[in-house]
């Protein structure tokens, strides 16, 4: 249990690094973490296929596939400025994921669904929204990329995108767990016309 005000140890403009007071039993013990503002992740879906980017990343590398998505916030100071005025930060969820959607897919969100919060641990706070898209148009100017950005957009069938989750082709194993729990549950069925 919370014994006392948290302080903060470290600070950047993506990161801080937090020490709270835990009470344990009798004995208060410093309980340390990592906050990041949150993120969102898209599934954007069509005719029993989903909308992946193929996209080259830097701390691997390489390519991978990942689900379309971004940061809520540009900066952990918006996200903290914006809990202190307002405790539920959906709709800034929303429109950071319409915000992405464009930016990545060159594809306009008409309508989206909220999925599912994954929460990252108990010692590193960052959050990531998921969200279903199924109602989208193009857009006239295509994706809008940030400077450095590689991304590719591949429509790969459920079952490709399941076996890529299998296999390793899809590497944030964040949006794995929350693939294969969308895959194996009640949600794709909704999308699937078998």
């Amino acid at each position: 249990m919370p014994s006392g005000n948290e302080r903060i140890v470290f600070e950047s403009k993506f990161f801080e690094i937090a020490v709270q007071p835990m009470k344990i039993g009798a004995k208060i013990v410093e309980f340390e973490f990592l906050r990041r503002s949150p993120g969102v992740r898209l599934l954007i879906i069509k005719d029993n296929k989903m909308l992946l980017n193929r996209e080259f990343r830097s701390e691997l590398n390489s390519y991978d596939y990942r689900l379309p998505g971004g940061k809520v916030f540009d900066t952990l100071k918006e996200y903290k400025n914006t809990l202190k005025k307002e405790n539920d930060i959906l709709k800034h969820a929303i429109k950071a994921a319409k915000k992405e959607c464009e930016e990545e897919t060159g594809l306009i969100v008409n309508k989206l669904y909220p999925l599912k919060t994954s929460h990252c641990g108990a010692t590193v706070v960052w959050d990531l929204l998921y969200f279903v898209v199924d109602d989208f148009k193009d857009s006239a100017a295509g994706q809008k990329l940030e400077a450095g950005e590689v991304i590719e957009n591949e429509w790969k069938t459920f079952e490709e995108v399941k076996n890529m989750c299998l296999n390793g082709k899809i590497k944030e194993d964040r949006s794995v767990g929350v693939l294969l729990q969308f895959f194996m549950g009640d949600n794709s069925k909704t999308y699937s016309k078998e």
